[in-house]
């Protein structure tokens, strides 16, 4: 290396450290941040079931996902007592298997309201919203979650 070329790794070499410890110039992550996800249910129980199994399969593949199902419509359907997938086996053991997993679970008030389901009829594992699409609009937005729909 010429005199030319060791005074420019030099001076690149001092700014890079002066970057980085600069607190106005942003960090370095060193640990990725986990995926942050959005389910919407809203089809029915075979809509559920098939989501359900690629929550399951998500989570396989990176066990680190954050992953909320909103439900509304005929999407809460899998979330009443005495929900039965299309094999007769009921939906609560799959919705606790995944709860255990980090997966949250939110249905839609206005849709409760509209088909005159008691919220005591809920699967205790998921949480009343005020509604199910402005819930999946702020998680989008303010919580900046990927969108996907089974």
């Amino acid at each position: 290396m010429n005199a030319a070329g060791l005074l420019l790794a030099v001076a690149m070499a001092g700014a890079m450290t002066a970057q980085a410890a600069d607190p106005a110039q942003p960090a370095v992550a060193t640990v990725a941040e986990p995926v942050r996800v959005v389910y919407q249910f809203s089809d029915g129980a075979e809509q559920a079931l098939r989501g359900l199994r690629n929550i399951h399969n998500h989570l396989n593949a990176d066990p680190t996902a954050k992953i909320v199902v909103v439900a509304f419509g005929r999407g809460i359907d899998f979330l009443v007592d005495g929900a039965n997938d299309a094999n007769g086996l009921p939906f609560d053991a799959s919705v606790a298997a995944l709860t255990a997993r980090g997966v949250e679970f939110r249905i839609c008030a206005n849709t409760l309201r509209a088909l005159e389901i008691p919220a005591d009829k809920v699967n205790p594992e998921a949480v009343v919203v005020p509604s199910g699409v402005a819930e999946i609009a702020r998680l989008q937005v303010r919580e900046g979650r990927a969108y996907i729909r089974p």
